[in-house]
């Protein structure tokens, strides 16, 4: 395989030849330890397939610490093929084990003298804070257990020196989410997949008979869980033990789902954390709040407790990746690794592993759980991180405000997301539109609040006109465009404007089919797949700017929100350059990026990514099953992308894929020839199933029917090949909880933007409020890079884009190609991630 477009890694990489060597000779163990999470097998497998490319050799610690101390079989050498398979099992195939015994010192010397007499002087530990901690106060002790094993006659004077220091790294593993240090930790993804199957099932039959459900997950320290829960499923109450309810919460909560249920809602969802606290620090259980709604409100009310469901199941695609990545990179950081060296965390920030001191994050841990027993909860959030925070503040906007009565009451002003404060209440403006038809009237005033007002929503500066604005979708259908579109509908709301959906994309607007939106309008599309907008691909250009600049004005849209692909960043990249012809594209205007392909520049994961890839990873695992009687098959699988090869490179790392064809990394037919050999080879070794991937524009001439007809011609004898092109099946279906997380923050992101755009540019213009800006930064695209959400000026990233192919010219994920490669046995050169970094 060419690997011209990954440049130059050897200068970079600890993988060259100097590096190789240092790792002759030289040993690591890994183990799992403490409560088990999808994803560490997929962990494991990179461990030790990183481990023995780059020369060590790796051992299985079986059943945790326990197995440490017990030895003999519990410590065996890892082969290559002996972890084949285990990537899309979830748990942990190694075995884990709480151990009495590795709490003291006597436990801890047998540990020592067992390593040692195996050459192992390095640790991979996966699991959560303890385990981590134990890892860490035993590298303190190694010396004087060493030297004590050799006065004891235990170990020799060489063996000792052969290990005389220890090198841990560790990978957080649980599916709470309770690791300060790290973006993501390994199961946590999962266990969010586990639990929003079992929302989604429960709301069908609440729904059927008018019910309110109190659902528990689990998270006792952590509310991450269910507070990511409630946002994905839009729960009308959330409960998590950083953030306790006040005083009279049972009040404000039974006024909520009276309220909902007065508003037409025919069920009710509350949350709830299995650690959930009340503001003295009282345990909130499942049970009491059942009653509560039950005596107080009369309603069908059932508790659902979903227990050890939330670790069971096959690891996501996410999880499998993460695992991959952080395996690898431990591997890399022990290779790296001086006598000197602290003991690392492999953790995720934003969408690079970074090497995190170890006790520092056990430190900034433990301080969170000193700040909710003091009852400082506000510091409780701040520890634990960004993303939490933001999770946070999103959910109180759009879940624990009162809706309006009148779809065209605004309740309150949102301007600046991060000063939101909500306390369960608000008031009503009265409606600032007077129009009862479908065609957007002009800009109504409404009044303002006062500082004294009981505005649960307090901001900075706020605006006393009404703006209509206008969502579309543009493009292919993809999972998460209609939790977007909720999350503008309502943020817009609360802004105090009026949104319009626009159906069918532009080809809608120029027919005229808009229709107001209001509160409950929107309720229950955050876990709805498809479009329920519509969804085309035709852009303005193509219908002609003169009629659609016409409908601009026709129907008054002040602001416009545009959820799609690839076409709709053209399209508002269109209008943006059209603006100097066509007054009426002054106006702001913001892409979400929504596309199964993540084709779109500016943004490193779009919308619909996640669970269209999920979707490929679920099917290659049922492909790959389906060969469970038939020995040595080759499955070649197509999937959607156009010229983007993201789907097919991360389903491979996900899949556990012998080769991954995409358009980026261009390749011949010697490379083809060497793949077939280098797989029939793995066969002969013992592989009994093989997955090649192909992006389905990946070569005009190298066809999956090509490819297929090749591997059948020249696997004779070795291994049987099928083929299957996935096809649609990668749009449909439910949102994942990270595209409905994404997307609703995003949406609502970029209602605020444009708020605070439309405040600063508006004008009165013969008896109308208009208005009209045309800076470059008022026509821009929301993206996620790293961890931070960035509002790019189309205009600025049209130099960044290959219009002929639909692609970026630089693509983060190209970085990850090696890694597919070197797990799948192939020679490569893998570029470091890890660098090092501190805590937020």
């Amino acid at each position: 395989m060419a690997s011209a477009v990954l440049g130059d890694l050897s200068s970079t990489s600890a993988l060259a030849a100097g590096n190789l060597r240092q790792a002759q000779g030289k040993s690591i163990g890994v183990f799992t330890s403490g409560g088990d999470s999808q994803g560490m097998n997929a962990a494991v497998r990179a461990v030790v397939r990183m481990g023995i490319h780059v020369g060590f050799r790796v051992y299985y610690i079986h059943e945790g610490y326990q197995g440490m101390v017990d030895g003999a079989d519990n410590i065996k050498e890892a082969t290559w093929t002996s972890v084949s398979g285990i990537i899309q099992q979830g748990g942990t195939v190694i075995g884990s084990a709480r151990c009495q015994d590795f709490r003291e010192r006597a436990g801890r010397l047998k540990a020592a003298a067992n390593l040692v007499k195996l050459g192992i002087s390095n640790l991979v530990v996966i699991g959560g804070d303890g385990s981590l901690t134990g890892a860490n106060c035993f590298r303190q002790e190694w010396a004087g257990l060493l030297e004590e094993l050799e006065k004891k006659g235990e170990i020799t004077a060489e063996q000792s020196k052969n290990c005389s220091h220890l090198n841990i790294v560790g990978m957080v593993g649980s599916i709470d989410n309770d690791f300060c240090g790290t973006d993501m930790t390994i199961g946590c993804d999962t266990a969010l997949h586990r639990i929003m199957e079992s929302v989604d099932a429960i709301t069908t039959t609440a729904q059927s008979h008018q019910r309110t459900f109190v659902m528990e997950v689990m998270g006792r320290h952590c509310g991450y869980l269910a507070l990511v829960t409630a946002l994905a499923c839009g729960a009308d109450w959330l409960f998590i033990p950083e953030w306790p309810p006040e005083a009279d919460w049972e009040d404000h909560m039974c006024r909520r789902l009276s309220e909902l249920r007065t508003a037409g809602s025919r069920l009710g969802i509350v949350i709830m954390a299995e650690g959930a606290i009340d503001q003295k620090g009282s345990a909130i259980t499942s049970n009491r709040v059942k009653e509560i709604i039950s005596t107080r409100l009369g309603h069908d009310t059932r508790v659902t407790v979903l227990g050890h469901v939330q670790r069971g199941g096959n690891p996501s695609a996410f999880d499998r990746v993460l695992g991959c990545r952080m395996g690898a990179e431990a591997v890399l950081a022990l290779l790296e690794a001086k006598p000197d060296t602290p003991a690392c965390v492999v953790s995720l920030d934003g969408n690079q592993a970074v090497r995190v001191n170890l006790m520092e994050c056990v430190e900034r841990t433990q301080q969170v759980a000193a700040a909710m027993k003091k009852g400082n909860f506000e510091n409780c959030v701040s520890l634990r991180g960004r993303s939490f925070r933001n999770n946070l503040e999103i959910y109180k906007i759009l879940s624990h405000v009162k809706p309006p009565n009148n779809p065209q009451q605004s309740p309150v002003v949102v301007r600046r997301l991060s000063r939101c404060s909500v306390d369960g209440a608000t008031n009503s403006f009265s409606p600032p539109v007077t129009s009862t038809s479908n065609r957007c009237p002009v800009p109504a005033k409404r009044p303002r609040w006062s500082a004294d007002d009981n505005n649960p929503l307090k901001t900075g500066f706020e605006c006393e006109h009404v703006f209509n604005i206008g969502i579309m979708n543009v493009g292919a259908p993809a999972a998460g465009m209609n939790a977007a579109v909720r999350s503008a509908v309502r943020t817009a709301i609360l802004n105090g404007h009026q949104p319009y959906a626009i159906y069918e994309g532009f080809e809608g607007l120029a027919e005229g089919r808009l229709k107001k939106l209001n509160w409950m309008d929107v309720g229950g599309w955050v876990g709805s797949g498809g479009a329920k907008l519509g969804a085309k691909r035709t852009q303005p250009a193509k219908l002609g700017l003169p009629q659609i600049a016409s409908k601009f004005k026709e129907f008054n849209l002040s602001a416009l929100i545009i959820i799609g692909g690839f076409e709709a960043y053209d399209s508002v990249l269109q209008l943006a350059e059209a603006r100097p012809q066509y007054k009426e594209f002054c106006i702001p205007m913001v892409v979400i990026p929504c596309t199964i392909s993540n084709n779109v520049p500016g943004t490193e994961f779009s919308l619909g990514t996640d669970t269209a890839l999920n979707a490929i990873t679920d099917i290659c695992d049922r492909i790959k099953q389906s060969a469970s009687g038939t020995k040595r098959r080759v499955f070649v699988v197509e999937t959607m992308g156009g010229y983007c090869g993201y789907l097919a490179t991360l389903a491979g790392l996900a899949g556990g894929a012998d080769a991954a064809y995409i358009f980026e990394e261009r390749f011949g037919m010697r490379d083809l020839q060497t793949d077939v050999e280098h797989l029939a080879k793995k066969m002969v070794e013992g592989v009994e199933r093989g997955l090649i991937l192909r992006n389905e524009k990946c070569n005009e001439n190298y066809t999956t029917d090509f490819i297929y007809q090749l591997y059948c011609e020249e696997g004779k004898g070795i291994f049987s090949a099928r083929k299957n092109v996935l096809g649609h099946m990668q749009q449909g279906g439910c949102p994942s909880p990270f595209d409905r997380n994404l997307g609703t923050k995003l949406a609502a992101k970029s209602v605020a933007f444009l708020a605070e755009k439309m405040h600063n540019n508006y004008k009165e213009e013969g008896g109308r409020v208009v208005v009209e800006c045309n800076e470059e930064d008022t026509a821009c695209l929301i993206g996620l890079n790293r961890r931070t959400v960035q509002f790019s000026p189309v205009t600025h990233i049209k130099s960044q884009t290959d219009f002929q192919h639909r692609l970026p010219r630089e693509q983060w994920w190209l970085k990850l190609r090696p890694l597919l490669r070197i797990l799948a046995k192939h020679e490569s050169v893998y570029e470091v991630e890890g660098t090092e970094a501190s805590i937020e």
